[in-house]
């Protein structure tokens, strides 16, 4: 696992698709916004069915 610090406004790539936007922190909460191809599934950890809870 890469473990990156990014501050409100700061961004990564991951592959040449897809970019990842801290759009806002507040307390213990943290606001991404996420730009991918259409054929890209986003989806929370808790609705994949079987995901794991590390």
């Amino acid at each position: 696992m890469l473990i990156l610090t990014r501050r409100e406004g700061e961004m990564l790539y991951i592959g040449d698709d897809i970019r990842v936007t801290v759009t806002e922190v507040s307390g213990n909460a943290v606001k991404i916004g996420i730009d991918a191809p259409d054929d890209v599934t986003i989806m929370r950890e808790e609705l994949v069915e079987g995901a794991d809870t590390e």
